[in-house]
């Protein structure tokens, strides 16, 4: 999943993008309002992480832009200010959720793990599918008793399939989705992360629509 962080901070945020990265997420790291406000205008996210101190132009207007845009985004609120009626404010201005600094990564994760089920209407971070289970936190699928494991690209694809179960995905959006700013784009990854898949999941699970995309059906077989 690919998700938008703000923060001016360099070692603050160094270490969030880092530690964001380990937690199997693509991100792509703007220190300024300005400099998000096109990443939002041209690259399609999950969340957005944001910092409300920001150069240029600040997160509680960038946030307002986002929402007068009509986008329900997800967005996470980080702080230094801690006050009841700040986090009110930021609130009603259209944040998700809050995480006062300094905090903890692993808080950050599993604050941004459970905005991401709300916005996909799960209440677990597992996606069931047929006899398949998938875990994204560990990067592994349970199938019975057999534990699968996948890399970091495997399982976002899967992911974002299963997500989307019932609808095409073309290759370009799943690589927008796979690789952030600083990252090549290889001219085959897809399709390699594709057939890995099929080989470890069976070969009918996820189909090829073509000349559109990839597909997982709504139901299962």
């Amino acid at each position: 999943m690919r998700l938008l962080l703000v923060e001016d901070d360099p070692i603050l945020g160094n270490g969030v993008e880092a530690g964001l990265k380990q937690a199997g997420f693509t991100v792509d790291w703007t220190q300024d309002g300005k400099s998000a406000q096109l990443a939002l205008e041209t690259t399609q996210y999950e969340l957005v992480v944001l910092d409300l101190g920001l150069p240029r132009l600040p997160g509680m207007d960038l946030l307002r832009w986002l929402r007068a845009r009509g986008s329900d985004l997800p967005v996470l609120v980080l702080t230094a200010r801690d006050s009841i009626p700040d986090r009110i404010h930021g609130l009603e201005a259209g944040a998700d959720d809050y995480l006062v600094k300094p905090f903890a990564l692993g808080e950050l994760v599993a604050r941004i793990r459970a905005l991401l089920r709300r916005a996909h209407g799960r209440s677990v971070d597992s996606i069931r599918y047929g006899n398949l289970e998938l875990i994204p936190d560990s990067l592994s699928v349970q199938r019975g008793t057999d534990t699968i494991a996948l890399s970091r690209r495997e399982c976002a694809i899967l992911t974002h399939l299963l997500e989307h179960r019932g609808t095409a995905i073309s290759r370009a959006r799943l690589e927008e989705n796979l690789y952030g700013w600083d990252e090549e784009v290889e001219s085959n990854a897809v399709e390699v992360h594709i057939h890995n898949l099929r080989r470890k999941l069976g070969a009918d699970l996820i189909r090829t629509i073509r000349g559109v995309g990839y597909l997982i059906p709504r139901e299962p077989a």
